[in-house]
């Protein structure tokens, strides 16, 4: 049976593994993924309320980190919102539900704590299922005006955004440094980074938009 819990420090080594593992090569030739979960947490906007963890027969598979981000509207009110990232199953027990019942989990835990809308960059195959919409279904855009193909919004309380135009500001614990995630990356068991179609797939997605209209 699958047991979902808050992580605790000493779950830590185990994220960054099965983050590391889960993402390598997926998105880009190696990953910075495990660099972000280890930089992640102690930044303000990271909340440790919803840091979960997936365990099975004792061992950990899977994680899911959020933070705190912002909207703000035409006239200037900012509303806090959530994204989260990453979500991490390991490969071996990847397409068993365990990432859908770690998300439900996490959705109906930040619905407790009063949270209402979650934002994120991610493919709509993955999260359409999981009630995720485009987001220009809710007006949400980037500063320069664009609504990403990529930028997937859902409400956790039904009429959350009511239509107005929001510019969705992504929370600074997201920006990384490259070069220090690198050096990190090497400090750590060898992996071979390789080219994977999903790599081409993710650099379409992340550079297209939705037309107006």
């Amino acid at each position: 049976m699958l047991i979902i819990r808050n992580e605790t420090q000493a779950d830590r080594q185990a994220v960054e593994a099965v983050t590391r593992r889960a993402f390598y090569n997926v998105y880009t030739p190696g990953c910075t993924e495990h660099y972000l979960v280890r930089t992640m947490r102690g930044h303000p906007d990271f909340i440790p309320e919803l840091d979960f963890v997936a365990e099975l027969d004792g061992r950990v598979i899977g994680n899911v980190m959020y933070t705190r981000a912002a909207l703000t509207g035409e006239a200037g009110a900012v509303k806090d919102v959530l994204t989260f990232g990453p979500v991490s199953i390991a490969p071996e027990h990847q397409r068993r539900g365990y990432g859908r019942q770690l998300l439900e989990h996490s959705f109906r835990r930040a619905a407790e704590l009063g949270w209402d809308v979650v934002v994120i960059f991610g493919s709509p195959a993955n999260y359409v299922g999981r009630g995720f919409k485009s987001c220009k279904k809710f007006n949400v855009c980037l500063e320069n005006g664009k609504f990403p193909s990529a930028m997937l919004v859902k409400e956790l309380r039904e009429g959350a955004l009511d239509g107005r135009k929001w510019v969705y500001r992504d929370s600074p614990a997201m920006n990384i440094d490259a070069e220090a995630a690198r050096r990190y990356d090497d400090t750590l068991e060898p992996m071979a980074k390789e080219y994977r179609p999903s790599q081409e797939e993710f650099y379409i997605m992340s550079h297209s938009s939705v037309e107006e209209g």
